[in-house]
């Protein structure tokens, strides 16, 4: 059937619009070196190249030429040859956008079968098209960077959270730190004095409550975090629950599963809308309920842990004062230093020698630095 001008001339834009995509997406996947990336663009160089030639086969029909893309590529835009790949993903975004907005005035005018089919089939791919640009660009899915960045602070987040033992570690750490960089400095400035007793108490309490205070707010608010973007995650599944399968498509195969494996896996948890929020959560924003520890636990264990740990460089004065006390004081400290350092490597990887012997480096520099510090004061 026979194309008027005005369709003509939208036809030919459409088809201008589809080769340009297709040649960028071809440019942003030869510069691409992660491999899955690089699939995903080429894919998509191939769909827009699909929807180009349609429209050159309708456009040759009805003109009886075939519409030159040699003169359209000659033309494009030398930002989008050389400029970052993701702001030119962003750009594409855009365009897939408004490409959706000019195929439903497309689809109002058009009379032919054929020539609707084609929009039709090209408008759903744009769509789709455009929520692919945004993961890859960075938006509701990590790219391959930021996901292994997520994938390092769920991996922190693990430490932190191995239990009571690792909460204790940690607990003591901080106490012992704090409260012996106080010893030190205080031993400095009064020669050993009582007012060290005193100022370790205080320093321990102190550092205990505020420890305490913190792991509880923490896990409060880490939960009140998962508690919303559960919310806004369910709002946005009711509001495009095609987009959200999709997301979550693309997540898998950016992590290494073909495009079927991950159009499987997620048309299968799709079936359970419950497991569906909560992978979407997981997945997108590295967030697992289970991951949160009791707030009321995580207080008791970091006050009481911070608090052994504080108390450890004041014995000594509780017996003692002067150059013994102190003496005293940073032996017992600097063994502690090490034993807490080794126990390190009951949550990590390390050797617990090497853990516990930079533990140990750590606590006297730090001892010495506000040593020097009370000194200095004390000779004022």
């Amino acid at each position: 059937m026979p194309i008027d001008k005005t369709n003509l001339a939208t036809v030919e834009k459409m088809w201008r619009r589809e080769v340009e995509a297709a040649t960028t997406y071809q440019h942003l996947a030869d510069r691409e070196r992660d491999a899955k990336r690089k699939e995903i663009l080429l894919r998509l160089a191939e769909q827009e190249e699909h929807h180009a030639t349609r429209w050159a086969e309708r456009i040759a029909a009805a003109t009886g030429q075939v519409p030159d893309r040699k003169e359209v590529e000659r033309g494009l835009s030398w930002f989008q040859r050389i400029s970052d790949p993701n702001i030119v993903l962003h750009r594409l975004e855009q365009e897939e956008n408004r490409a959706e907005e000019e195929y439903d005035q497309l689809m109002a005018r058009l009379s032919d079968p054929a020539d609707r089919k084609i929009a039709e089939d090209a408008k759903n791919e744009e769509r789709d098209h455009a929520i692919i640009l945004r993961t890859l660009a960075g938006g509701a899915i990590p790219s391959p960077r930021s996901t292994l960045d997520s994938i390092l602070r769920r991996e922190r987040w693990h430490v932190r959270g191995t239990g009571w033992i690792g909460d204790a570690i940690y607990g003591i750490n901080d106490g012992l730190g704090a409260v012996f960089g106080i010893v030190s400095g205080m031993a400095g400035y009064t020669g050993g004095s009582q007012v060290v007793l005193a100022a370790g108490l205080a320093g321990t309490l102190a550092s205990a409550l505020s420890m305490g205070a913190g792991a509880y707010l923490a896990s409060k608010s880490n939960r009140e975090v998962y508690e919303s973007e559960v919310s806004r995650e369910r709002a946005e599944i009711e509001e495009d629950p095609h987009e959200e399968l999709l997301e979550l498509e693309l997540f898998y195969q950016l992590k290494g599963f073909s495009a079927e494996e991950a159009r499987g896996m997620a048309e299968r948890i799709h079936k359970e809308p419950k497991q569906f929020l909560r992978t979407l959560v997981h997945e997108e924003l590295g967030l697992s309920e289970e991951n949160f520890p009791n707030p009321i636990r995580s207080t008791i264990s970091a006050a009481v842990s911070t608090a052994i740990g504080g108390f450890i460089p004041i014995i000594p004065f509780f017996f003692t004062v002067g150059m013994p006390a102190v003496v005293a004081s940073f032996i017992i400290s600097t063994i502690a230093h090490f034993v807490v350092g080794a126990s390190k490597a009951l949550v990590t990887t390390r050797a617990w020698w090497a853990s516990g012997t930079e533990m140990t480096i750590v606590g006297i520099i730090e001892a010495a630095i506000t040593y020097g510090l009370g000194l200095a004061f004390a000779a004022r």
